[in-house]
């Protein structure tokens, strides 16, 4: 009951102190039109700098996450040309072992079709991994095997690699498959 009875008092305190300033503020003198037409000015100004700022915000995330979308724009296709350009590989390491003429011809026109290839991937920011003889690294390797280590320091290291890894403008597409000394 005593409680109660304190709130009361406090409300009827903020009560009577909110009535004191209100008729302060009707026994100032009125505001000129100049003084009304000056604050409705900064206020307008304040909106408008806060706009013009958030405008200028958003124009600069659009434009970076359209470079972005831009760069990774052929990320997919990249992705699908990837298998035929290991299978470019193999066939240009299986005519390694042959040294007849026809062969060669194939092998050059190979060649020069794979490294035609490899330049305008290149271009669109593709960069193979050298994985072998590397420390392994979860973040851009992917082991799939275990071998036992020759000596202490190769414990932890990249033997071999079955399958590349490539970067696309710093971004890892595809991880290294790789065996690892244990």
């Amino acid at each position: 009951m005593e409680e109660q009875q304190k709130t009361v008092e406090e409300r009827e305190e903020i009560l009577n102190e909110e009535n004191q300033e209100q008729e302060e503020q009707l026994q100032e003198e009125p505001k000129s039109k100049e003084e009304e037409l000056g604050e409705k000015l900064e206020e307008l100004n304040k909106k408008y700098l806060l706009l013009y700022s958030d405008f200028e915000n958003y124009r600069k995330r659009s434009s970076k996450e359209k470079f972005e979308l831009i760069q990774t724009a052929a990320e997919n296709t990249i992705k699908d040309l990837l298998p035929v350009v290991d299978d470019y590989e193999r066939a240009l390491a299986n005519f390694e072992q042959f040294e007849d003429e026809k062969f060669a011809k194939t092998k050059e026109g190979l060649e020069l079709i794979y490294n035609k290839l490899m330049s305008v991937l290149t271009q669109k920011g593709l960069k193979p991994m050298n994985a072998k003889g590397t420390k392994f690294d979860e973040n851009i390797h992917e082991a799939i095997a275990q071998m036992p280590a020759a000596s202490e320091e190769q414990k932890g290291m990249v033997l071999d690699e079955t399958t590349k890894g490539y970067y696309l403008h710093d971004k890892v597409i595809r991880y290294a498959k790789v065996v690892v000394a244990m």
